[in-house]
């Protein structure tokens, strides 16, 4: 009997499937819309002319780039288009590569950074491409320039096929913060969307087209498997400029990007950008009052660094580290504006807007600036961008292709 039963339970466990970590992983496996392509030998794209706006992180499940896949899948691209920071991600914020072939694959690589539609229409029409087709990882944030370059590509594409192969918003899909005044529009924010857009780049194409009036042969790839609350996607992480190091950059980004308005440094020329910000003089008095406020998930870290460029380099500088200890609960623009105020408040002869008032850009109106510099609280300051944020949340819906 004993061996009747050992040799039941042996069978019956023979005729489950092992279900292993690998197993289980595969099962729920996120998919973005180049892997789609890639599994399928790229033969979409093969006997078109097209042309790649892409950069670092346009890569597969196995790290490699999609235009060396294609390449390899003889589906090789007539251009590559490189945007901020380069095709290959060379250059530091605010450049960009330049003209060159690539020395890997003999491609022309054109130079978009900066470049307007009409700029960029003509390089379409110099590489003779009959076809666009978009893949750069976004952070979620508005000034960040990667949407914005493909919007001007899509406006620069009025004739011509657009292909956009998604990837997830690495930050998820709330949306928050305030609004650009179009009166505000620059390269850093080009149209009326909220600071923290919580879309992906193929959902924007898409609301470009649809509430901005593009025009273009638009196809979204989407990705699979993936949710609007999922954060932890299981894919690589690639750097999409050599300032946002992490995922946990990412999280913080679209607040303590707004250091980049005033005087302090928010990190750059540290091994924390962005999650490290100061200035000489700030002291541990900073962080004390940061986490007395008691934000929803996170706490402020005093520290101390010296940066290797960009404001202060070389000097010694105090200030806080944002440490997010929840990023289902964390507001990084609520955060970002209990930093500015208490620094304001707490170091008056430090804190300082930049001269050109840039923070107006970034925060997409002189709003917060003037409402910080009247002493508003957090709560009024946050409040005053509520009812746009609503009406935004309302518009988006039509263009939203995940749950």
């Amino acid at each position: 009997m004993v061996r009747r039963r050992h040799f039941l339970a042996a069978s019956a466990a023979l005729s489950v499937p092992l279900l292993t970590t690998e197993t289980a992983n595969a099962e729920r496996r996120l998919t973005t819309g180049a892997q789609q392509l890639a599994n399928d030998g790229w033969r979409k794209l093969k006997g078109r002319k097209f042309g790649v706006l892409t950069n670092p992180t346009g890569i597969l499940d196995d790290q490699t780039h999609i235009v060396d896949s294609m390449v390899a899948h003889d589906a090789k691209p007539t251009a590559v288009f490189g945007p901020e920071h380069g095709f290959r991600g060379t250059a530091q914020a605010g450049g960009s590569e330049g003209d060159y072939q690539d020395p890997r694959t003999g491609i022309p690589v054109y130079d978009a950074y900066g470049a307007n539609a009409t700029k960029l229409a003509a390089m379409f029409t110099k590489a003779g491409i009959d076809t666009v087709v978009f893949d750069i990882a976004d952070v979620g944030a508005r000034f960040y320039t990667y949407i914005w370059s493909l919007y001007t590509a899509m406006q620069a594409a009025p004739n011509l096929k657009f292909i956009v192969l998604d990837r997830p918003n690495p930050i998820g899909g709330k949306a928050n913060g305030p609004q650009l005044d179009p009166a505000y529009a620059t390269g850093v924010g080009l149209k009326p969307i909220v600071q923290q857009h919580g879309m992906t780049v193929g959902e924007l194409a898409r609301f470009y087209v649809g509430e901005f009036g593009v025009k273009t042969g638009l196809e979204v790839v989407n990705v699979r498997g993936w949710r609007r609350d999922q954060l932890d996607t299981g894919l690589p992480w690639v750097p999409p400029s050599p300032n946002v190091p992490t995922r946990d950059t990412a999280l913080v980004y679209p607040g303590t990007c707004l250091f980049e308005g005033t005087v302090l440094s928010e990190g750059r020329g540290t091994t924390r950008p962005f999650e490290t910000v100061g200035a000489p003089d700030i002291d541990w008095r900073w962080a004390e009052a940061l986490n007395a406020m008691n934000l929803r998930g996170v706490r402020f870290r005093e520290t101390y660094f010296s940066p290797t460029f960009h404001k202060f380099q070389g000097k010694t500088c105090g200030g806080v580290t944002v440490s997010v200890t929840d990023p289902r609960e964390f507001d990084a623009i609520r955060a970002a504006v209990a930093m500015i105020s208490t620094a304001r408040s707490l170091y008056p002869s430090v804190f300082a807007w930049r001269p050109d008032n840039w923070i107006d850009k970034l925060s997409g109106s002189d709003r917060l600036r003037k409402m910080i510099d009247a002493n508003a609280t957090v709560d009024d300051v946050v409040g005053a961008w509520q009812p746009e944020l609503q009406q935004f949340r309302r518009t988006r819906l039509p263009y939203l292709r995940y749950r």
